[in-house]
C-alpha cells in the first residue's frame, strides 16, 4: 500500500514539484518521498492517538473529494501541510513562502486522490481496508475475523458522515476497535521508528 501511495504522490507532483523551478531537479524524487511520508505517518499518528475517529471522517466526507471544499480545514490536513513545509524549508532549503505553496498544493491534492480512489469501488489497488491495514500492521483483518466476519469499515465510515447502523456501531464495541487499531498503528510506529518509514519509501525511487 506504501508503494501505491508513493505513486499517488509522484503521479499528483508534476505541476506542484517536477515543473516547479522553485524545487531543484535533482530532489524531485526525494521531495515526492517526503510527501509520501508526511502522509502515511500523519495517517499513522492519528490513529496511534485514538484519533481514527478523524480518519473516517476525512475519508467518508464528500466534500473532501475532488471539487470538495471541506478539506483545507481539517486540523489532520493541516498538520500535514505544516510538517511537510517544515521539511522543504530544512532539508531542501527552500524559502518559506515557496515550501508553503508547494505544500499547500501538493498535500491537499494528494490526499483528494487517495480518498478518491478508496471510495471508487472500480479501483482495487486502494480501499479504506488496505490503507488501514498498513497502517495498523493488519489490524483490520483481524477485527474482521474477530467478529465472525461481521465487521463492516464502510458502515463505520458511515457512522461519522450520516447514520450508519451495524453490531459494531455500539459505543463499546467502537472503543475497543479505536484502542486495537490505536495499538496496531503504535507498534508500526515503533517497528518503523527513526527513519524506517521513510527508507522503505525510498525504496520505490526509480
Amino acid at each position: 500500500m506504501l508503494e501505491e501511495l508513493f505513486n499517488l504522490v509522484k503521479g499528483t507532483a508534476n505541476k506542484t514539484v517536477v515543473n516547479n523551478p522553485e524545487v531543484p531537479n535533482e530532489h524531485n524524487d526525494e521531495v515526492v518521498a517526503e510527501a509520501t511520508n508526511t502522509v502515511a505517518s500523519g495517517l499513522r499518528n492519528m490513529v496511534a492517538g485514538g484519533g481514527l475517529e478523524s480518519i473516517l471522517s476525512l475519508f467518508g466526507n464528500k466534500e473532501n473529494q475532488p471539487g470538495g471544499k471541506g478539506l483545507m480545514s481539517n486540523p489532520v490536513v493541516n498538520m500535514m501541510i505544516g510538517h511537510f513545509a517544515g521539511k522543504l524549508m530544512s532539508k531542501f532549503n527552500l524559502g518559506g513562502n515557496q515550501a508553503s505553496s508547494v505544500a499547500n498544493n501538493l498535500i491537499p491534492d494528494v490526499l483528494k486522490g487517495l480518498i478518491n480512489k478508496t471510495n471508487d469501488p472500480n479501483d482495487s489497488s486502494f480501499s479504506l481496508d488496505k490503507l488501514l491495514n498498513s497502517i495498523t500492521g493488519g489490524k483490520v483483518n483481524e477485527v474482521q475475523q474477530q467478529s465472525g466476519g461481521g465487521f463492516d469499515l464502510q458502515n463505520l465510515v458511515s457512522q461519522f458522515t450520516g447514520g450508519g447502523q451495524g453490531g459494531s456501531g455500539n459505543a463499546g464495541g467502537l472503543m475497543d476497535i479505536i484502542s486495537q487499531f490505536a495499538g496496531g498503528a503504535q507498534a508500526q510506529q515503533q517497528r518503523n521508528g527513526g527513519g524506517g518509514l521513510m527508507d522503505l519509501i525510498k525504496g520505490f525511487i526509480k
